[in-house]
Formats: structure tokens, sequence, C-alpha cells
């Protein structure tokens, strides 16, 4: 095992992580079997105490999640200089077996853990709490996926050995490598950037649309979450190579180093914060009929949507200037 702060504050909250997960979920799982906010009884006042420090807990729980993920890829990167074979966090992650199923679960709960904090929001806004038992159903479901994903991480940073050879990204995501990433760093650039503006320019008129007229919410959910995945294939197939001005050179963890500025901080922060809030719009059109929830949800959605755009707009912002003013040139 490699020691280094960054990994010991990893393992540590982690961990700590871990036992209020546990505990918060025993209580979710009362809280599905008894909660009933018209009973008067001893256990329901006492899981209606419980449930505020519950949900204080889970929001420092999930914003942590939130920072983990880029505080995971940042100290991959930073101790790609211990492998040999390694240019970046691509071949840190590659040394065992365990890096990148940790570095996918992060993404994944990523995500679930922003619609929680989305879902948890509104729920507070309301007098009577009528998201409860379905944001404890998703902690149900989120708690599995985030207990795996400590487990490979702890055995991730467990298993690093500096005397490990790796594979460099750009055998990683060269068209020489069978694996998916190679097939996606091969997709014809040309398709791939008619999709990345074409699905970029369906979200963003699709959020403009739901913050004007208060409809299409489950259209700008389903378009965020399809836009994100194209985002990502298209790091990998064009955007990429306009940072680097190389043809074949395809990372997507090179843009977080310094001799790129750390362009791919920004750069995925505001790729990951569209999908998160406009998969959150969508995920909360059911309850607008709520009636405790009729006059927060609307505004909370609004703004929402206006952040997915805006967060959109900047992540491509940035990429199109790149293309446009760049001497490269990445043939079909």
């Amino acid at each position: 095992m490699i020691f280094h702060p960054a990994i010991v504050a990893l393992y540590t909250s982690s961990f700590l992580m871990a036992c209020m997960l546990l505990y918060a979920a025993f209580y979710g799982l009362r809280i599905q079997r008894s909660w009933d906010l018209r009973s008067g009884s001893e256990l329901q006042l006492m899981l209606e105490r419980r449930t505020y420090l519950i949900s204080t807990i889970l929001s420092y729980v999930f914003v942590f999640e939130l920072i983990s993920f880029f505080l995971f890829i940042y100290v991959a990167d930073h101790l790609h200089t211990l492998f040999v074979g390694a240019m970046c966090a691509a071949g840190t992650l590659k040394v065992n077996g365990y890096g990148y199923p940790a570095l996918i679960l992060k993404m994944v709960n990523f995500m679930m853990a922003g619609l929680w904090l989305l879902m948890n929001y509104a729920d507070n806004r309301a007098y009577d709490y009528p998201l409860i038992k379905k944001k404890y159903l998703l902690l149900l479901l989120l708690t599995p996926l985030l207990l795996l994903e400590v487990f490979l991480q702890t055995r991730y940073f467990l298993l690093l050995r500096p005397s490990i050879i790796t594979s460099c990204c750009g055998t990683l995501f060269g068209s020489g490598n069978n694996a998916l990433a190679g097939d996606i760093a091969t997709l014809p650039p040309g398709a791939m950037q008619f999709a990345f503006y074409l699905g970029m320019a369906a979200n963003v008129t699709a959020g403009c649309y739901f913050y004007w007229r208060q409809r299409g919410g489950y259209i700008l959910g389903g378009l965020s979450t399809a836009q994100f995945i194209i985002s990502i294939a298209a790091m990998l197939s064009f955007i990429s190579p306009y940072f680097y001005e190389l043809p074949t050179h395809h990372c997507p963890f090179c843009i977080l180093q310094m001799e790129y500025g750390y362009i791919g901080y920004p750069l995925y922060g505001a790729l990951f914060g569209s999908a998160v809030t406009g998969m959150g719009v969508g995920i909360l059109m059911p309850f607008r009929n709520i009636k405790s929830l009729a006059e927060t949800l609307p505004s909370l959605q609004k703004k929402l949507a206006l952040v997915s755009v805006i967060s959109l707009v900047v992540f491509f912002g940035v990429v199109t200037y790149r293309i446009l003013f760049t001497d490269f040139v990445l043939r079909s």
C-alpha cells in the first residue's frame, strides 16, 4: 500500500461514510415499514426525530461522495509518477483490476447521490415530507452500491505496488486496443461531432423550453442522460485530440494535468453538473401534483433547468472554443 495524505483521507472518510450509511439505512428500513404521519405513536414520534438527524448525516455523506469522485481521480493522476509506464491516471487505474471498476461505480454513485440530494431538498420544502419513503427507498438502493464502492476503492489502494509495470494511456485508448474504450476512440470523428452537437442543441432547447413553459421535464431528463453518455464518448473520440493536438491521443485524463491548465476539472464538473440537474428535473416530475409541493417544486425545477443549461453551455463553449481556435484539424 502507498501511504499518501489524500489516500489516507479517502480511507478515513470512506470508513466513516460506510458507518453512517449503515446507520441511516437501518432507520430508512424502519421508515419504509412504519412511517405514518397521521399516527401519534411513540414509534412515529421517534422516527420523526430521527429523520432530521439522518437527513443531515446523509447530506454530508452525499456531498462528500460528489467531491470524492474528483479527489479519487486527482489522487490517481498524482500517483502516476510512481509507476513505470503510466503517464496519467489512465495508467495508474490500470495497475490492478480494481481501479476502473471503482471509477465507474463512483461515476454512477455520483449521479445517484446528486439525485438523492435534490429529492431530499424538495422533500424538506414541504410541511408533511411527502417524499420521505421514496427518498429512503432510493437510499436503500444506493447503500449497497456505495458500500461496494468503498470495498473496490480500498482494494485498489491496498494492492498498489510501485514495482508494477502498467500501460500508458496511448495503449489503453489507442486504436490497437480491443476494449470498449479503444472502440469508442476509433469512432468516426465526423459522425461523433454531428451526434454531439445535435444532442447539445436538443438538450439546451429542452432546458430552455422547460424554463419558460414548465413543460417537457421528462424529455429534459432523458436528453440530459443521453447527452452525458454522448459527451463521454465524444471526449474519447474527437474532443481530447483537439486539446492535445495529436490525432492518436484520445486519453480523457491527461487534460486534468497542469500542462493543459487543469482544464479537465471545470470541463468535467460542468458536464456532470448539467447531467445531474437535468436528470433531477425529470426525477421530480411525478411529484408536481402533490399538494404540499405544488408551490415550491416548480420553482426548484425551473432553477435546476437553468443550471443544467448554463453548465451545458459552459461545457459546449470550452470544447467549441478549443476546436475553432486551434490549427489542428482532426480528419474523419
